[in-house]
């Protein structure tokens, strides 16, 4: 297990890749900078934007109290913009968050608060729904679990919201360069398996608008499913997947065609399953909305998640496909990578 040496005072380096997010850039910038527990340093890598996100950058760091740090990386995935923005980095302490997300004014000084302790080596905050319509409240409800249903011991962060030493990223060589998406979930789990167990810091909060379209939706959730593939992660749920919907319920149209009752009783429970967790967190997240946007969120759930269903089970073999045309290319880069 790898476990260098901490201190209680280490140097903080925020960093995120950035593309064509001219729109959302300066809600990151300005939450960066109402740090209630400053950055010592940002440093944002941006990989080749066309829509004057990169001016945008450059003028606040130019004018801007924050200290900020711009590399152009044109073409770069976002494993390697990740890199590049890291091995810039000069503080022992990496943050990682994102573009298009709100973060809270003690997000940085709760992550980085485990560090005091020199065993911890990797910090997992948490990232909620900023839902702004009716339609993101239930894709929010739908897919993102709520910190109840979070279990801090095998909580796997999202790149929003986590920090870890950089000798542990030296350590396990890096955000996985091959790979465009799923990659912090390699990346996690490479630091899991070499550092141990995460310090789960739920009060470090980043706020992350969920996507506002089915067709958004689905084009996220084909490339998360494709990277799967790539990476070949979660082979079971994948297989579970697929069983339902071209084994169970074939299955269920066969009991209606045999005895209707039974397949009433059977479509019910299954409809009670598939939908359980969603409701159960749309039921507290509804406050604000009128009573015809209840009705739409709640009507909304099983579409969200019939979407996204048929957006992994497309994206899963394009994954697959390309990682058995490109192994070759795989190991090579990895081989780069380790160093070996």
């Amino acid at each position: 297990m790898y476990m260098p040496r901490g201190a209680a005072t280490v140097s903080v380096s925020v960093i995120a890749t950035v593309l064509n997010e001219a729109r959302s850039i300066v809600r990151l910038i300005e939450s960066l900078a109402a740090q209630s527990r400053p950055p010592d340093e940002v440093v944002i890598v941006d990989g080749g934007s066309t829509d004057g996100t990169l001016d945008a950058l450059h003028a606040y760091a130019a004018r801007g109290p924050l200290p900020l740090r711009v590399l152009s990386r044109p073409g770069s995935n976002i494993s390697e913009g990740r890199n590049a923005a890291i091995e810039a980095a000069a503080g022992e302490i990496i943050a990682s968050t994102d573009a298009g997300v709100r973060l809270s004014t003690d997000w940085l000084g709760a992550l980085v608060a485990p560090f005091a302790d020199p065993e911890v080596q990797v910090a997992s905050g948490l990232f909620v729904p900023d839902a702004r319509s009716a339609f993101e409240v239930a894709m929010g409800a739908t897919v993102l679990p709520s910190l109840p249903e979070i279990v801090p011991a095998t909580f796997l962060p999202s790149s929003r919201s986590v920090a870890f030493r950089k000798a542990a990223w030296q350590a396990v060589g890096g955000y996985p360069a091959w790979l465009d998406y799923c990659e912090d979930l390699v990346f996690d789990l490479k630091l899991r398996e070499q550092c141990g167990p995460f310090a789960f810091v739920p009060q470090a909060v980043v706020h992350f608008r969920p996507r506002s379209s089915l067709r958004a939706f689905f084009r996220q959730y084909y490339r998360y499913a494709r990277g799967d593939g790539k990476a070949d992660l979660w082979r079971k749920r994948h297989a579970i997947r697929y069983a339902t919907y071209l084994v169970a319920l074939p299955g269920l149209l066969a009991l209606a065609l045999w005895h209707t009752p039974l397949w009433l009783g059977a479509l019910l429970a299954g409809a009670a399953g598939y939908t359980y967790r969603p409701y159960r967190r749309l039921a507290g997240r509804m406050g604000q909305l009128s009573r015809a946007q209840k009705l739409y969120a709640i009507a909304l759930v099983p579409c969200i998640r019939l979407v996204g269903d048929v957006a992994k089970m497309a994206g899963y073999p394009a994954g697959w496909a390309w990682r058995l045309r490109y192994r070759d290319r795989i190991a090579g880069i990895r081989w780069r990578q380790d160093g070996k």
